[in-house]
């Protein structure tokens, strides 16, 4: 799964429409292109390519009154909506994605009841939990890497970020069942987006050609 597919379809989501450099600019603002693929190119490639996939609904608009082509503006259609979601809870749940997939899904976790993010990422810690249980039947970390020669320290570079990526779960899992953040259907959810015009302090500044269509 590609962390990309999922930040845009959940920026465009957020605001309902937006053209692709609004969605650049919340990518950038969240620091996604320094913890992800979310770099300009890849960012408008697949705007334009899920629009042909008919996930996104695109529309032309009149151009600025400054001049310049017209704009071309998304949002997230029917199908563009069952597949965010499916990405989603895909993300929270599959503890062997990149770190980037993980961080995505996170920026969205308010997107869904909170009882069914708790369930999602218990579901995390439990395959967590059992790929562990499996490799440690022949690696016994107490022992230490050495028992493998430095080859063991990949073994146990891999349980010890299994091990940290369960603890830090576990511990959201108990902030959210604290009542930490506002979820769906609890009220207004922390949008996180930029309007448009305003100022992004995190943004590269580097232009793309994509910035203007």
């Amino acid at each position: 799964m590609s962390a990309i597919r999922l930040l845009v379809l959940g920026a465009v989501r957020r605001h309902g429409r937006a053209h692709g450099y609004q969605v650049r600019n919340d990518l950038e603002y969240w620091g996604a292109h320094e913890w992800s693929n979310a770099k300009p190119g890849s960012i408008y490639h697949a705007l334009k390519q899920m629009a042909k996939q008919g996930v996104l609904l695109a529309h032309e608009v009149a151009p600025s009154t400054a001049g310049g082509p017209p704009r071309t503006e998304y949002e997230v259609t029917d199908a563009g909506r069952e597949e965010y979601f499916r990405l989603l809870r895909e993300s929270l749940t599959s503890y062997d994605q990149k770190m980037d997939v993980l961080s995505a899904g996170i920026g969205f976790v308010v997107d869904l009841p909170r009882s069914e993010a708790v369930e999602l990422l218990g579901e995390r810690v439990r395959a967590i939990e059992a790929w562990r249980a499996s490799v440690t039947e022949h690696y016994v970390p107490e022992e230490g890497p050495e028992q493998l020669g430095h080859i063991g320290e990949i073994m146990n570079l891999w349980v010890h970020s299994a091990d940290a990526g369960a603890a830090w779960t576990r511990g959201l899992i108990k902030r959210i069942e604290g009542g930490a953040y506002t979820f769906a259907g609890e009220g207004e959810t922390f949008a996180g987006v930029l309007a448009e015009g305003e100022e992004n302090p995190y943004a590269t500044g580097i232009p793309h050609e994509g910035d203007h269509h």
